[in-house]
């Protein structure tokens, strides 16, 4: 099978998709060049699982982040190429899309009332025990309530961040090297809470990483992009068996 034409569907993931075999996110030759003229996306297709973890890994500059913000339109895919539940993305209203479709970024930005600027933009007041909770869901305790960005670590300020992205209360979570700037303790913390979110709401999760071992532990299958396309599909206690000559080097390389 080409490439061009790899497929994501749930047999990939497992026999036992609570979801009905439903894909969130589908993927039709998705395209995109660069201002030079440089391919960056190269006829991507391919189904995100509703409730999965889909990692997707690859070298520098194969495209990784940005198959990922065309999820959420943070770059603006050409119609009839990205759909969420069935409809056309560049259909759907922005904001609305984004709070559905959340994002968290390799380094945190935090501002003013962190966790309630999402719902304060529509109209809702979260209260001190909603704030509390939300901050518990990421791994954090109550006193986090009060604090200011310039008294946490980064992997603290990482998980406040994911706590505000999950006041929103997206379906799909989106993770672009969430952990690259943390400590060991604090990446775990953060993979823990993914782990959490797929098991305790059913979230959808698509996780860019450079880190192999970190796909293993939290990823349901891995898609490995390579130049712009999806070369394999596996599930992560497969990724040895990639057969694509550059997948491979890279996951020696990697391993």
């Amino acid at each position: 099978m080409s490439a061009e034409h790899l497929l994501l569907t749930v047999d990939d993931v497992d026999d036992h998709n609570h979801d009905g075999g439903v894909m969130k996110f589908q993927i039709r030759d998705l395209r995109k060049v660069s201002d030079a003229g440089v391919p960056i996306l190269n006829g991507i297709n391919v189904g995100i699982p509703k409730g999965k973890i889909v990692g997707i890994i690859g070298p520098s500059g194969s495209g990784k982040s940005t198959l990922l913000r065309a999820l959420n339109r943070l770059w603006e895919p050409p119609s009839d190429t990205v759909f969420l539940d069935g409809r056309d993305i560049v259909d759907l209203d922005v904001l609305g899309l984004r709070r559905k479709v959340g994002m968290l970024f390799q380094l945190p930005v935090l501002f003013q009332d962190n966790i309630r600027y999402g719902p304060n933009l529509r109209g809702k007041k979260l209260t001190d025990v909603e704030v509390s909770k939300l901050l518990t869901l990421a791994d954090l305790d109550s006193s986090f309530l009060s604090k200011t960005g310039g008294e946490l670590s980064v992997g603290q300020a990482q998980r406040v961040a994911l706590a505000r992205t999950l006041a929103n209360e997206p379906e799909v979570l989106l993770l672009d090297e969430p952990t690259s700037a943390l400590d060991p303790i604090s990446t775990q913390n953060i993979e823990d809470v993914i782990v959490k979110l797929k098991k305790k709401r059913r979230m959808t999760v698509v996780m860019v990483s450079h880190s192999i071992k970190q796909i293993q532990r939290v990823a349901d299958v891995v898609c490995l992009l390579v130049n712009g396309e999806i070369v394999e599909i596996l599930k992560p206690n497969e990724l040895s068996e990639a057969k694509h000559p550059m997948a491979q080097r890279f996951l020696q390389l990697s391993s």
